[in-house]
């Protein structure tokens, strides 16, 4: 039982949950990203390059049987999954750069001032 203890007492610690909830959030917001890229960023792309849409862009290694499936090396794909990651790397990035941004500011701030010390006051 003491196993289950220390590890009920490690998964409960502040870190362990903001780690899970940020995984989460973060699975939520890069299935938004991938929407943005595949659905609003690559049509244009592709439009300006000819009408090409890059999810179908694939070289084939071995041509399709009757029986077999042919064998593509889809670089296409490649293409839109790099996207999606640069534009989370850049979203992450600007996220650290204004939490670094406002860590400056709490530890630029300069602390209050003392309270003024009590004056003695001579009898007239």
């Amino acid at each position: 039982m003491k196993i289950l203890d220390e590890f009920k007492a490690f998964a409960m610690k502040g870190n362990v949950v903001d780690m899970a909830v940020g995984i989460i959030i973060g699975a939520a917001f890069g299935k938004i990203v991938s929407s943005v890229v595949s659905d609003i960023i690559m049509p244009p792309i592709g439009l300006l390059l000819g009408g090409v849409n890059f999810t179908d862009l694939k070289l084939v290694m071995k041509a399709a049987t009757d029986t077999v499936p042919a064998v593509t090396w889809n670089y296409g794909n490649f293409i839109q999954v790099t996207f999606d990651f640069l534009i989370v790397a850049f979203a992450v990035f600007l996220l650290i750069k204004a939490i670094n941004a406002a860590k400056k500011k709490e530890a630029a701030a300069p602390p209050p001032p003392p309270p003024p010390a009590p004056t003695k006051t001579k009898p007239f």
